[in-house]
């Protein structure tokens, strides 16, 4: 059994975080007498709390993830479906931001915000905002719209409806899955590693990555990270620049832990393309464009920047309790000027409009709570109290230009900028817009039986969500508040030490909708939507080889107007049912494989006067197929290939499912060469992502359309000292 807690020398090895340690014992006999011989004893560290599951064969995943206040969990030992991406897979893949790692799982589809650069994603079918993605388990921390992963030492995906685990997020997505981030921290072995890559575009960036690890015990660790980077993007005439810096420090002692993250991260997009909307009256949706196109008008741009800081602490008040804390907050200011073309007709005649937007966020999240074991006879109990909470607030005004321009989405115009006629609230000071208090307690118990072959999991979460709202003038709008208890039910089955079958109900979240002004209840907020979830599942660990199968039902309400009442309530529903599978880990020496699949069913199950009734959701495709290997060449030392197939089923940008998008695939490619130079490690990396340098809509998520990259070559070195 898998106990949260820290006890004797073994537990205490499993927390400095390695994935296999051996421990060699010799027994010193009297001078004349015989020595005994040597002892040698294994022990498998395993994820609790903070201390992070050890990677899975092939390093490129982890064996676990966190889990909400659960904190690091064992894959096989929990009732839900997790993975974490490991910083290995993201350096060799040269992943520069969230959405490029998250690519390589067949359950997330990445597209842009709305009208911005933001990445957003969907999971199982449900959208999930970059303001929802969690640090060191913490909502509120981390940067909103794009998130480099120099910061990251794995990228966790939970598949699945999770307001037990996680609370509610502060935007409020998140009803198929959750995404959270783990931070560096220092090995035992000193790390100082310089990086530089460049694209076949002009797109350069450094980095410096150390780490170094203080006291007789190791118990002192420093973890600093820094990249900027600078030049033009594959698409025509967009150019970035990029600038993270995170430093961590740790303290690991026999029965404490605590760690202290400080961060900064910066974007400046110029001439930046974002999305293409189309406008009622088009038949079928527009053909997608050469891929380096760019319709966006050349004074489209946007500046982001973000500081962000987390303080987290563990310790163990008994040999089976262990009592846990955490906060972390942020500061956001972003400023753009954004122009989204919406296509009027097929060849591709459109408007554009322009709109200057200042913002500015603060967040704080907290945690706390308490993790035990004990048993009663012969069954044993895993514990956990956890309270946790996320608090935002947001400013932000506009400007705007009117009429819309004309462009052509295959020949774009040169749109001028012009001085706005349409203003709402202080540029250079935006107004209070909104205020966000999500606050929850959850308990729960892991029953085992059978020697723990059996696990139960019964617990609830009492939701307490309050959102105030104001207008630009930052005079009060409304405000919604409601409670909620959500229960989980869990269960998982060891059939084998290498097969566990798993089942959950459970629910997700979200603060309801404001009622349009043309509805009777105009202005009120309509109460929290509430999803529920069952799922079904088989994991499989056989060492070098692991995987999982789940089938999944989710029921989402819908808002709309009814057309009798003129009421604006939840008198719709969405229900996604799909399966999903997966396979990664190393099943011959030499040979890595990271491959899913997803088919799914997004039926809209009550509309409106049952107008779209049985018709596909919005923007979610019927399937999606990630195929990816990795061969090091045995004629060849030092040298690897990859390769990767990326296959999107077709998708819907209307309820109507009369604009369908087309189904689209993409193949990358790479090859890395590593070898020793006395003391420093040179790795030379090169990825063309793209590599038929395909024309795709790579997803209609939001009910727009954001194309897919160009074809890319990065290119890159690194030097470990």
């Amino acid at each position: 059994m898998s106990l949260p807690f820290s006890c004797g020398c073994s537990l205490t090895l499993a927390l400095l975080g390695a994935s296999m340690l051996p421990a060699t014992a010799y027994a010193q006999a009297p001078e004349g007498e015989a020595t005994l011989d040597t002892v040698t004893v294994i022990g498998e560290a395993v994820a609790q709390g903070d201390t992070l599951a050890p990677a899975f064969a092939g390093g490129q995943v982890a064996a676990g993830a966190r889990v909400g206040t659960w904190g690091q969990r064992q894959a096989m030992d929990v009732p839900f479906n997790v993975i974490g991406f490991t910083s290995t897979l993201i350096d060799n893949q040269q992943a520069r931001t969230l959405g490029e790692v998250l690519t390589n799982d067949a359950s997330v589809q990445s597209g842009f915000g709305y009208g911005n650069f933001a990445e957003k994603f969907q999971i199982r079918g449900f959208e999930l905002d970059g303001d929802d993605i969690a640090y060191g388990g913490l909502y509120g921390v981390l940067p909103r719209q794009i998130v480099a992963t120099n910061i990251a030492e794995r990228v966790e995906l939970f598949k699945g409806a999770n307001a037990f685990a996680n609370g509610v997020s502060p935007s409020g997505s998140g009803i198929g899955g959750a995404i959270n981030i783990e931070p560096k921290r220092a090995a035992d072995e000193p790390l100082t590693r310089l990086t530089t890559s460049i694209t076949d575009n002009g797109y350069v960036q450094s980095g410096v990555d150390l780490g170094q690890r203080f006291g007789d015990d190791h118990q002192f660790g420093l973890r600093a990270s820094v990249e900027r980077g600078r030049g033009d993007s594959a698409i025509d005439h967009e150019q970035r620049r990029a600038t993270s810096a995170v430093v961590g420090l740790d303290y690991r002692g026999e029965r404490s832990r605590a760690s202290l993250d400080i961060g900064h991260q910066a974007h400046d997009i110029q001439n930046g393309r974002s999305v293409v909307h189309v406008g009622a009256g088009v038949g079928s949706v527009p053909k997608a464009p050469s891929s380096s196109t760019n319709y966006a008008p050349s004074w489209a741009t946007t500046s982001l920047e973000t500081n962000f800081v987390m303080l987290r602490g563990e310790i163990d008040v008994t040999d089976t309790w262990t009592a846990y804390a955490a906060l972390g907050a942020s500061d956001t200011r972003e400023s753009g000027i954004y122009g989204s073309p919406t296509v009027r007709d097929l060849d591709g005649s459109a408007t554009v409009g322009q709109m200057s937007v200042p913002y500015r966020a603060e967040g704080v999240g907290s945690q706390l709570g308490l993790r035990g074991a004990f048993d009663t006879g012969v069954v044993s109990h895993q514990l956990d109290l956890g309270y946790s909470s996320a608090y935002r607030t947001t400013r932000s005004a506009y400007t705007m230009a009117s009429p819309a321009l004309p462009t052509n989405l295959y020949r774009p115009a040169d749109i001028a900028f012009r001085e706005p006629v349409f203003a709402g609230g202080d540029m250079g000071d935006p107004n209070l817009r909104s205020r966000t208090r999500n606050n929850g307690v959850s308990l729960s118990d892991t029953l085992g039986v059978f020697d723990d072959r059996l696990l139960l999991t019964f617990g609830a979460r009492y939701q307490d969500v309050e959102v105030s709202n104001f207008d630009y003038d930052g005079d009060f709008d409304n405000r919604f508040s409601d409670t909620r208890l959500s229960p989980v039910y869990g269960l998982v089955f060891k059939a084998t030490d290498a097969l566990a079958l798993y089942a959950n109900r459970v629910e997700a979240l979200q603060p309801g909708e404001t009622a349009p002004t043309t509805a009777v209840n105009a202005g009120q907020s309509i109460g929290l939507i509430e999803a529920r979830q069952d799922e079904i599942g088989a994991k499989l660990d056989l060492g070098t080889i692991g995987g999982s199968l789940s089938l999944f039902d989710i029921e989402q309400p819908n808002a709309f107007t009814d057309a009798d009442s003129g009421v604006y309530g939840y008198f719709g529903e969405q229900r996604n049912r799909g399966v999903e599978l997966s396979v990664y880990g190393e099943p011959v020496d030499g040979w890595r494989l990271l491959s899913s699949a997803t088919w799914m069913d997004p039926e809209l199950t009550r509309t409106d006067d049952g107008a779209f009734e049985g018709n596909d959701a919005v923007g979610v495709p019927g399937y999606r197929l990630v195929v990816g290997s990795e061969w090091d060449i045995p004629q060849a030392p030092g040298w690897t290939l990859s390769g990767r197939a990326i296959r999107n089923g077709h998708q819907y940008l209307d309820a109507a499912n009369q604009l369908e998008v087309e189904p689209w695939t993409r193949w990358d490619l790479g090859v890395r060469y590593s070898t020793d130079l006395d003391t420093t490690t040179l790795t030379l990396r090169a990825n063309l992502e793209n590599l038929t340098d395909e024309n795709y809509w790579a997803s209609a998520t939001g009910g727009y359309l954001s194309q897919g990259e160009p074809r890319t070559l990065k290119l890159s070195a690194a030097l470990d000292f």
